[in-house]
């Protein structure tokens, strides 16, 4: 099913106007979005604003407020907020060229396909063969629904990507991150971290080979439910020894060998068997409360129906 576009732009490129179809990246259809319920109920929880001193507020008799300094709040009008709002004119405007690397991913904070609009076509192509050419990115500015991004444009497959790049004031400077002197390598572990590294080296990054394991679960966990009203627990990943020395560990990952552990008399393999079981045990006591409560659930809604 081809996708539809969520808004549209046009690129200002020198005299050159270049008509665009915005597209989202994501994938809503694959995330996993929960409601709050009433326990044992099933219906939805609706949200109120609650004032402490004059109780439940309607939204009609809301605004928006910046506070100065605590309990000092400045209120601010909806038809000010409104004068203030940059003017959307759904333009790209390109302002530079710089190296792809020049571009911190660090500034990315949204990504959006950019299509060809109507009558596009020609000046579309010709526009992303050329900055393909280049080896560059563009820079530009652009403002829509009252508010000002800068963005970046580069070539993506056989189209364009435009990525939304965060100010320099949105970005928690390095400098905030408590750092105590580092102790340097010496170049016997740089030698064998450097092997370890290129034991894992590939020339492409193949994103197909990773999997939401947490999501899979979920999504196991919802269809168990609704069948059964069974809850399973998934199984306990492997412990993994302590690490007391930094050259053994490295010299293990070179090997496929697990480095020593701190206690080497202790059993983890019986000590994992033992607490499955625990955690067996309990999580039948939890599933069987569980069902029967949905059992109950069920038979509420099916008994309203009726009636």
């Amino acid at each position: 099913m081809p996708a539809r576009s969520i808004d549209t732009a046009t690129i200002s490129f020198g005299l050159v106007s270049i008509p665009v179809k915005i597209y989202s990246t994501s994938e809503p259809s694959h995330e996993l979005h929960f409601h709050l319920i009433h326990a044992g109920c099933g219906q939805r929880l609706k949200q109120q604003y609650i004032c402490p001193e004059h109780g439940k507020v309607e939204r009609e008799d809301m605004m928006k407020g910046f506070e100065i300094t605590k309990g000092n709040v400045v209120e601010l009008e909806k038809q000010e907020l409104k004068a203030l709002e940059a003017v959307s004119n759904d333009e790209i405007t390109l302002v530079e060229f710089v190296p792809a690397s020049a571009v911190d991913p660090i500034f990315v904070d949204r990504s959006y396909y950019l299509g060809p609009g109507k009558g596009g076509d020609r000046a579309y192509a010709l526009f992303r063969d050329a900055i393909e050419d280049s080896e560059l990115v563009g820079i530009a500015s652009f403002s829509a629904r009252g508010k000002q991004y800068i963005v970046a444009l580069r070539p993506y497959e056989d189209g364009l990507i435009m990525h939304q790049l965060r100010y320099p004031d949105e970005i928690k400077p390095w400098s905030e991150v408590p750092m105590g002197k580092l102790p340097k390598a010496g170049a016997t572990e740089l030698a064998l971290a450097r092997r370890v590294i290129e034991q894992l080296e590939h020339s492409e990054f193949d994103p197909t080979q990773y999997k939401d394991e947490v999501k899979d679960r979920v999504r196991k966990l919802i269809a168990q439910k609704a069948k059964t009203g069974e809850i399973l627990a998934p199984e306990s990943p492997a412990e993994k020894p302590a690490v007391v020395d930094l050259m053994a560990a490295l010299k293990a990952s070179l090997g496929g060998e697990l480095p020593a552990t701190k206690n080497a008399d202790e059993s983890p393999k019986g000590h994992r068997t033992r607490r499955a079981t625990n955690g067996h045990r309990k999580t039948t006591r939890r599933a069987g409360h569980t069902a029967g409560r949905h059992t109950r659930t069920t038979h509420r809604k099916t008994a309203a129906h009726r009636a």
